[in-house]
């Protein structure tokens, strides 16, 4: 058995595959990290960088109802940036992507705050048969990302609930500071390996409805129609246990657990389906960032990733039966061999031939940089 070497200063280790450690032990996620420390200031020039940012959002709205997109799960990340866009002036468009696990807790906190704070709210609705067959032909595929449908469909609904706004700006509530970034060995996807894995292991014939952006709708959508991820919380010294504060007295929100917890089956998902399946615990993500950003010690991080990721055994029955498996079928997908995206048809391969093409995009602000250092850079 292969040792686990774990980075002298976060918490990341050698589950994850990507990682490599420098003479001091040091891993390159936290590398990675201190280069977008640099490239994202805080303090005054991050003031000044989030005041230019906001007169060019407002100016590029005007005469428009709304000026930038909010993606709202009802989580605090994405409660705080609606918080936080209407005290800065702007008039954002609140999305909820609902893809039939919201918990109670999510769809009271999304019900609070846009009506609270007075904007209007666009819920996108999966289709239930569609979205239930994507789940489980992720699960029988035998892969890490089983969540990838969601993830992917709520980057499509918001691109493209923006087209249909005129919006040019969609806010994501996206921290490197106080979340990390995902390996991609953990947490891949792109269009066609969406359709790779429903194609071999599911029964729908054909996705009528599901939001799935292609490769080429989304380089139309960010470079010929300009829209923008904007991820205000670089420039901000967020710290999340304060804005739990701020939105629970203010929004009336409701906290609900762990890290995405919201969500029933990415609770499930990364509770119990990751952990035990894969030896996979996302929480070593976001300790990690918690530590570099001074939010949490490492020895408290170790203590925690220590003990089991806790997990229900409600939700996981819950889970099972929605999903239609029977006990059998279910124990034999804990017992299948893993497998990961590389064995599937996907767009990686082009992604990473188009390297120099994708800096020159993240460079230009056209993308996202994590978005180039994640997939085409490392």
């Amino acid at each position: 058995m292969i040792a686990n070497i774990k980075c002298s200063r976060c918490v990341s280790d050698s589950t994850m595959l990507e990682i490599q450690f420098d003479k001091n032990g040091v891993c390159n996620f936290c590398r990675l990290h201190d280069r977008f420390v640099h490239l994202h200031p805080l303090g005054d020039t991050g003031a000044k960088i989030l005041k230019n940012l906001l007169i060019k959002i407002k100016r590029d709205g005007e005469g428009n109802v709304y000026d930038c997109i909010v993606g709202l799960s009802g989580g605090t990340d994405s409660t705080y940036l609606l918080y936080w866009a209407i005290q800065n002036g702007l008039r954002p468009l609140a999305v909820s992507f609902d893809n039939g696990w919201n918990t109670d807790i999510a769809v009271r906190n999304i019900k609070n705050a846009t009506n609270i704070l007075g904007v209007e709210l666009h819920t996108i609705i999966a289709d239930w048969e569609e979205m239930k067959g994507l789940q489980r032909s992720f699960l029988k595929a035998s892969v890490s990302d089983a969540d990838a449908p969601t993830d992917y469909a709520i980057y499509s609904v918001l691109y493209t609930e923006a087209i249909k706004s005129g919006v040019k700006y969609s806010l994501n509530g996206h921290s490197f500071r106080a979340e990390g970034s995902v390996p991609k060995s953990w947490s891949y996807f792109d269009g066609r390996y969406v359709k790779s894995v429903l194609k071999e292991y599911g029964s729908l014939k054909r996705i009528k409805s599901f939001p799935l952006m292609s490769l080429l709708q989304y380089v139309y959508y960010s470079v010929v129609k300009n829209i923008r991820d904007v991820r205000v919380f670089d420039y901000i010294d967020y710290d999340k246990a304060e804005a739990k504060k701020i939105i629970a007295h203010k929004l009336k929100w409701e906290d609900y657990g762990g890290h995405h917890h919201e969500n029933i089956f990415t609770r499930f998902f990364q509770s119990y389906y990751l952990p035990v399946k894969f030896g996979i615990d996302k929480r070593k993500v976001e300790y990690s960032a918690l530590i570099r950003s001074n939010q949490m010690t490492r020895s408290n991080a170790i203590d925690e990733i220590t003990s089991q990721y806790p997990y229900s055994t409600e939700d996981i029955k819950f889970v099972i039966k929605k999903l239609g498996f029977s006990q059998m079928e279910w124990d034999s997908i804990m017992k299948a061999p893993r497998k990961t995206f590389k064995d599937f048809p996907t767009y990686y391969t082009f992604i990473r031939k188009m390297k120099f093409p994708m800096k020159v995009a993240a460079d230009l602000n056209l993308i996202p940089k994590i978005l180039y250092e994640k997939y085409a850079k490392m």
